[in-house]
């Protein structure tokens, strides 16, 4: 399977990561182009007071003769009322569309922040289970999490800077040049200067914050490891060695911003330099000019006035650059997420045909594991509906495969998958999985009650339907004994129950949902022998009239099985009933010999003998 390249080593540039990301809020172009709109025109009445003062000395010093009063506004005392007026409603206005600006960017920031993270994570939950497999979890949650909320800051208030600064230049030259085209043309030299350092900067710290971007993964990675095993660093009384790995990786993410900074810090100081030059310009060539009588004096202020304008606020343009360049550097890890593809496709709209006997068979299955090229090879076998099929094998032989091909976690690279005669890479997925209960040796529970992790498949369940799966399960006696009964919280991953609960609450959730086949994978092998004995009473109530598929390492938990595989190498190498592979005396007898201790007595009659 295809994985997106790390941002650090193989990125676009950020103004590419830009253009995709306008792509991606192609939906949201009405509320970017009101917003735009709005920071636009707040921006230019945002100017004009610079202009209206300089107005206002033309009038002070000119009276009759200036520009107001070619206007209509004779008197000096009405073109000083009437720039009263036009102030007010110039203030008015930038405050409305500031106001406005605002509440547009940050609803627009929010609504495309949240639904960014959601498409990203429905995106994630149809990824292969290859994808998880090869991808850290804190990776994922950095990106869905710190790196939408990166996206989110700048939305918030460095897009708008970035357009205000824009149309500042746009606008202030615009004014420069129709005064004095002289002083427009040295109070702008310094912004080729400006703009280029933007993007020399920006060149350079690129890279830079999509390494903080990734340390910021392996910091969330390294955090959710650690407290999902708080109880083995416990005890091996490792606390002190993981603070230290922790405080290593947290040190790389200091350092890899500590690099950033340095970059990013030295831009203000060369712009501010380069904003100096323009503004003695300015203030020097139009100062001697007014003098001479070669500019209106009203014209000069507005020219100073309009350079502090002009220039002043390019020294925040360093800030915005780095508040974009780690927005995109996010949104390069977000939208390479978006553009992982998916292998294992719900392109059917079909269902499996009703009514589902649960008849299951592999034919010529072969699958191989990209990392490890481990798997299975050339597996066939049928089991009939209603039966129960056993696989039985050493760690990695390939039995769990077999139930990641059936589930369609995975699709062959060889031969097919059926139930009831149909491939089931021809019928969609919520069908397939529907018609499947999983009950794994990883017993996962969700916060929140037993209430709701039993009703999990089946949230519309009435109580007593829950109350039977749970007899089923012979978890109904247990949940009695809780403190709320099914209203008891779990906690996280089940944590407040014991191994065993867990495991029999899962048995319920795969009950309630009723399924036609039933999986079982090491479901007895973490637990103590009375809850494995509950588990398989249950197993022989609810094995009638479902077909079976049960993975086990305990083999006195499949001896009623109807047929019982060996598989080793990815291979089927035995095959039968308990009885029929005793008396074939292969690897399951010598297996059996080893666990019932069988092998030991014989051992040890062998030395009496012996002696």
């Amino acid at each position: 399977m295809t994985t997106p390249a790390s941002p650090s080593t193989a990125s676009p540039n950020s103004f590419q990561a830009l253009v995709r990301l306008l792509r991606y809020a192609r939906g949201y172009r009405r509320r970017i182009i009101a917003a735009t709109s709005c920071s636009i025109i707040n921006k230019l009445f945002d100017i004009a007071p610079e202009i209206l003062i300089g107005v206002a000395i033309d009038v002070v010093v000119n009276q009759e003769r200036s520009f107001v009063a070619r206007l209509g506004f004779e008197s000096a005392q009405e073109q000083i009322l009437m720039l009263a007026v036009l102030t007010f409603f110039i203030w008015a206005g930038e405050s409305i569309f500031e106001y406005l600006y605002k509440i547009l960017w940050r609803n627009l920031a929010q609504r495309l922040q949240a639904d960014m993270r959601l498409d990203t994570y429905e995106h994630a939950q149809r990824l292969d289970m290859a994808y998880f497999e090869s991808k850290s979890s804190g990776q994922l949650v950095a990106t869905m999490n710190d790196d939408v909320n990166q996206l989110e800051r700048f939305l918030d208030g460095g897009a708008n800077s970035l357009i205000q600064v824009g149309v500042t230049v746009v606008a202030v030259g615009a004014v420069f040049f129709v005064i004095s085209p002289l002083i427009a043309l040295l109070a702008f030299t310094p912004i080729p200067l400006i703009i280029w350092g933007a993007f020399f900067f920006q060149r350079k710290a690129g890279p830079l914050y999509a390494d903080v971007r990734e340390k910021v993964g392996d910091l969330a990675s390294r955090l959710s490891n650690n407290l999902a095993g708080i109880a083995t660093i416990k005890s091996f009384t490792s606390e002190a060695r993981e603070a230290a790995r922790l405080r290593e990786v947290s040190e790389a993410y200091v350092e890899a911003n500590r690099r950033a900074i340095r970059v990013s810090s030295a831009f203000i100081p060369v712009i501010r330099m380069a904003i100096l030059a323009g503004f003695l310009a300015t203030f020097t060539v139009g100062g001697m000019l007014a003098l001479r009588g070669d500019l209106n004096v009203g014209a000069y202020g507005v020219l100073v006035f309009l350079t502090q304008r002009l220039l002043w606020p390019l020294t925040g343009l360093a800030e915005v650059i780095d508040l974009f360049e780690r927005a995109m550097a996010s949104t390069r890890r977000i939208l390479d997420l978006l553009a992982v593809p998916i292998t294992v496709r719900d392109n059917a709209t079909t269902p499996l045909a009703e009514p589902l006997r649960g008849e299951v068979s592999f034919e010529g299955v072969s699958f191989r594991y990209a990392a490890s090229e481990v798997g299975v090879d050339d597996v066939s076998l049928r089991v009939p509906a209603g039966n129960t099929l056993a696989l039985v094998g050493a760690t990695g032989s390939g039995k769990s495969t077999l139930i990641k091909l059936l589930l369609r976690f995975y699709d062959p690279s060889a031969g097919r998958v059926r139930i009831d005669g149909q491939p089931i890479d021809g019928v969609s997925l919520a069908s397939l999985r529907g018609a499947i209960g999983l009950v794994s040796q990883d017993v996962y529970l969700f916060e929140g009650s037993v209430r709701d992790n039993i009703a999990y498949g089946k949230p519309d369940a009435a109580e007593a339907e829950i109350i039977e799966a749970a007899r089923t399960a012979e978890a109904w006696a247990f949940i009695q004994a809780l403190p709320r009964g099914l209203d008891t919280p779990v906690g996280e991953r089940g944590i407040r129950l014991s191994g065993g609960q867990r495991q029999r609450l899962s048995l319920a959730r795969a009950l309630l949902k009723d399924p036609p086949i039933l999986v079982l994978d090491e479901a007895t092998s973490a637990v103590d022998n009375e809850t494995e004995a509950a588990i398989q009473r249950s197993l022989r109530r609810i094995g009638h009239g479902r077909t079976v598929i049960m993975i086990a390492h305990r083999l006195s938990t499949i001896v009623h099985a109807d047929e019982i595989v060996v598989i080793e190498g990815g291979r089927v190498v035995e095959r039968g009933s308990h009885e029929t592979l005793l008396e074939t005396d292969g690897r399951y007898a010598a297996q059996w010999r080893v666990q019932t201790g069988a092998l030991t007595a014989d051992l040890a009659e062998g030395d009496a003998t012996r002696a």
